[in-house]
């Protein structure tokens, strides 16, 4: 497992940035704004780094540690880029009881990152999930929307170099 972060460089676009802008001044007005435009922030650009964070303290005049608070505290947002291929491991009691916990580790052994990261190259990122209700199959893991049952350690190799 890494032991730093492995993150795929910031690479906001000027249309993002005005897009982003218009959202604000749309909805700075409204009382409970942030929640909104936070929201929206990441829609325009898939995740919320500290660079968009920063626009956001500095247009509507909140202190960054705020919402960076907000951030980190609701799931829904990501400090982090998905990757072209978002990895998810299940596990949920039936998988894990059968292996997915190791299946999880292996993963961020062999990708060199932690979990809710993307590789450098932006190819995978890998995140942990509760049931996906394939309970049966387990250990399960999927690949954006391919689903890999009955796993073992064994098998990462061969699954991984289908997406390389």
């Amino acid at each position: 497992m890494s032991s730093q972060k492995s993150t795929v460089p910031f690479a906001g676009t000027k249309e993002q940035e005005e897009a982003l802008i218009s959202v604000i001044e749309e909805l700075r007005s409204d009382k409970g704004a942030l929640m909104p435009i936070l929201q929206k922030a990441q829609e325009i650009y898939g995740y919320l780094p500290i660079e968009v964070q920063t626009i956001i303290s500095n247009t509507l005049d909140i202190p960054l540690e705020k919402i960076y608070g907000v951030v980190t505290f609701y799931s829904q947002f990501s400090l982090f880029p998905k990757g072209k291929f978002k990895i998810s491991v299940c596990l949920g009691t039936a998988c894990y009881v059968k292996g997915s916990g190791d299946i999880y580790n292996k993963l961020m052994e062999k990708l060199g990152i932690a979990s809710g990261e993307c590789t450098p190259d932006g190819k995978f990122s890998l995140e942990a999930c509760r049931c996906i209700g394939a309970c049966g199959l387990a250990p399960v893991l999927t690949i954006n929307d391919d689903v890999y049952g009955r796993l073992s350690i064994d098998d990462l190799d061969g699954i991984l170099a289908k997406y390389e």
